[in-house]
């Protein structure tokens, strides 16, 4: 469990983490464009396929506009494979399996669930610049219509 809560300035904890086909992706290799950082539960569960399949429905908008799309999940690769197949999610997903990096952000700890306090995934993402700094942390969002106000905020609609 953790306290940390990054803000916006603080420079984005560095990582290398396999992806759905098991290839590394570090974040750091990202530098020179605008990354959006999410962190999610659960591959497959209905919360988590929503707002994966809005990423994937806006990818085109998010590459035009040089942002890279990026989901982390405490999921192993063949999971995330499964969950990339099964909905078409054409954007890397990461394997976090260890938590070290939801950790790191922030994103793992006490939340409340159906009123109940529990530790887990704290949906969240990061709007990380080109220098590789948080540019705007957003912890417990909402799955439903967090990518339009994250298009919003990047200024992607009108």
């Amino acid at each position: 469990m953790t306290d940390v809560r990054l803000a916006a300035g603080d420079l984005a904890p560095d990582f290398t983490l396999p992806d759905q086909d098991g290839s590394p992706v570090t974040l750091s290799s990202l530098r020179g464009q605008r990354v959006v950082l999410y962190f999610y539960p659960a591959a497959m569960t209905p919360g988590c396929t929503t707002e994966a399949c809005d990423f994937r429905d806006s990818l085109n908008s998010f590459a035009g506009a040089g942002v890279r799309v990026v989901g982390v999940s405490k999921d192993d690769v063949p999971k995330l494979k499964e969950f990339a197949e099964r909905d078409g999610l054409n954007f890397p997903l990461l394997s976090d399996t260890d938590l070290a990096v939801q950790q790191a952000y922030g994103a793992w700890g006490e939340k409340q669930l159906y009123g109940k306090t529990v530790t887990g995934s704290i949906r969240s993402t990061f709007l990380v610049d080109e220098e590789g700094r948080i540019a705007k942390p957003m912890y417990n969002v909402k799955a439903t219509g967090h990518v339009a106000r994250i298009r919003k905020e990047l200024g992607l609609d009108g």
